[in-house]
């Protein structure tokens, strides 16, 4: 009897689960790397001589803040010191002037105390100077020559008529009298000089309905009025469209091609350009 008692209890007895604890892993802190590093005066500036702040004055603070500590922390650049703060540096400080020469300055590896204070503290980094970083300047002269292949190779195959919209975007209403070996020359050059423009450009369906209004007027086909708010059949004077108010006229006119009434027109142009 005991024993069935006590089975009894044990099956009443609540079975508590143990809370599951998930563990919030820190976000890594950014790693630093040792190597010499070289610093630029912002603006293509060089000067012969360029001192940089190294030391808190009133006058001039030269302070980081703790987000950790929550103070604010005073910064200086001694020579003999590991560290750019000065609650952390110890016994007697050599303070030294940090100085560009020529709009650029050179920091060996051994000097990490100085390399600290330019590129993580100091509060005129990327302001008054910036740290030259080889490898993000390759990856972006990468990034510059590949779109520059795309751009090119989009021109050179580009249809005649396209090339022309696009261009016209560029020259406006001179393209008209170029050749086709002009209008794929100056494309190339376009393309190259401007390679995220011309592609932008390359994909706008709208260039080439802008360039159809453009050359409907041009042919004496459609009209144009005086103050650019309203276009006409040249024909009979007939009001086709009313352009918005702030918007381009051929933009509007490119718009209006779109809808129902305007593909009628587009089709009734066509034959007339032909």
């Amino acid at each position: 009897m005991a024993k069935k008692k006590e089975a009894t209890e044990a099956l009443e007895t609540p079975v508590v689960e143990k809370p599951t604890i998930v563990e919030t892993k820190q976000p890594a802190k950014p790693s630093w790397t040792i190597k010499d590093r070289t610093y630029v005066l912002r603006g293509n500036k060089a000067p012969i001589t360029f001192t940089l702040a190294s030391r808190h004055h009133n006058r001039n603070p030269l302070m980081w803040f703790d987000e950790e500590q929550g103070l604010n922390r005073e910064l200086r650049y001694a020579s003999n010191q590991n560290s750019p703060f000065r609650d952390e540096q110890q016994g007697f400080s050599t303070l030294k002037h940090i100085v560009f020469r020529n709009g650029s300055l050179f920091v060996p590896k051994s000097d990490q105390a100085l390399q600290k204070l330019l590129s993580i503290y100091h509060p005129q980094r990327n302001m008054t100077y910036f740290e030259v970083d080889n490898i993000a300047d390759a990856k972006d002269d990468l990034a510059d020559i590949e779109l520059e292949i795309t751009a090119l190779n989009l021109a050179k195959d580009l249809e005649i008529v396209h090339a022309e919209a696009v261009l016209r975007v560029e020259q406006g209403s001179s393209v008209s009298k170029m050749t086709s070996a002009e209008i794929k020359r100056d494309l190339l050059l376009f393309a190259k000089r401007n390679p995220g423009l011309f592609i932008e450009l390359v994909e706008d369906d709208n260039v080439q309905l802008r360039n159809f209004g453009i050359k409907a007027v041009e042919a004496g086909i459609v009209q144009l009025s005086g103050d650019q708010r309203s276009f006409y059949w040249a024909s009979n004077n007939k009001k086709l469209m009313s352009v918005p108010f702030d918007e381009n006229p051929y933009s509007a006119f490119a718009a209006y091609l779109k809808t129902d009434e305007g593909v009628e027109v587009y089709k009734s142009i066509e034959k007339k350009l032909k």
